[in-house]
């Protein structure tokens, strides 16, 4: 119930100049489907409609341990060839790994299944640590509430960051995280004083990133030494405070290149990165194309 939801709320119809998603859940018997949680889902839709899909997005099932009906397998591999975008949240892997679709891939599922699905699958390599694992027209996403992080990477891949961080605004989420799976294993960090300062320094950050910010000044600010800041921070985040700064930076110089017409020169100084050559310069490490390319493929033509 948890992965149906997840997708149908990512994927509403929304106004505002967001993409309509023409959205259906499918099964291979429709009808009534019994959820997890004991709801029942009427699901209308068969195969065919899978297999003419543009992105296909195979759910976690409770008998996962057992390869989907042939059907479902050959209806991912129909839509496979044709060249949809086809991805899996959480044990859904295991379905495209018995489909053959992760053969030769990289691949991820939630943390407490991935030895299963190395052990089950040896020609696909399982990153158990991360939140999903992009291999170009296969996509895998880990567990549960990383079903988000999924969604939101797909939209952010297929349709620019401004889209993907109006959608997670609108669901009141971060629009990425950073880090992994890891960071969700051991015992969560305890409620107290110090996360609420985190938390408030972090979103201070946010607000200046035109701003110098090294670790000592957020440090400074979340009254903690330089070392606990930093070990509470990856313990808080999977992440270091760098790594942290320099997501967020590009993030907001992806959304500014989509939605304005700011000089590169701006952008760079409005994210922090103080001249146009090292914004160039990380955004063809993320990005693969310099930040000018990147905004031609945005650029909407009547």
């Amino acid at each position: 119930m948890l992965g149906a939801g997840i997708v149908a709320e990512v994927f509403d119809v929304r106004g505002g100049g967001l993409p309509r998603f023409d959205f259906a859940l499918c099964t291979d018997r429709p009808g009534r489907v019994r959820t997890d949680v004991g709801l029942p889902l009427a699901v209308e839709s068969g195969l065919d409609r899978l297999a003419a899909a543009d992105l296909v997005i195979a759910l976690p099932w409770a008998d996962f341990r057992t390869p989907p009906a042939p059907a479902v397998l050959d209806a991912l591999n129909t839509a496979h060839r044709r060249g949809a975008l086809v991805a899996s949240h959480c044990v859904g892997a295991f379905a495209l790994a018995a489909a053959g679709l992760l053969d030769g891939r990289r691949a991820t599922t939630h943390w407490r299944f991935a030895e299963l699905l190395a052990e089950r699958h040896p020609d696909v390599t399982v990153s158990a640590d991360a939140l999903y694992v992009d291999e170009g027209q296969i996509v895998t996403g880990a567990g549960a509430a990383a079903g988000f992080d999924l969604c939101l990477h797909l939209l952010r891949r297929e349709w620019g960051a401004a889209t993907a961080n109006a959608i997670a605004r609108d669901l009141v989420l971060p629009s990425h995280r950073d880090g992994g799976q890891a960071q969700y294993l051991a015992a969560p960090v305890p409620k107290d004083g110090q996360d609420e300062r985190l938390a408030e320094v972090l979103a201070w950050a946010r607000e200046h990133l035109h701003e110098r910010l090294p670790v000592e000044e957020l440090a400074r600010r979340a009254l903690m030494s330089r070392r606990s800041f930093a070990r509470r921070f990856a313990a808080s985040t999977g992440s270091t405070p760098h790594a942290w700064l320099l997501s967020l930076r590009l993030s907001r110089a992806e959304e500014l290149l989509e939605t304005t017409d700011l000089p590169v020169e701006e952008i760079a100084r409005q994210v922090g990165f103080g001249s146009a050559s090292v914004l160039r310069a990380q955004f063809v490490r993320r990005r693969g194309v310099p930040p000018r390319s990147y905004r031609r493929s945005f650029t909407r033509t009547p």
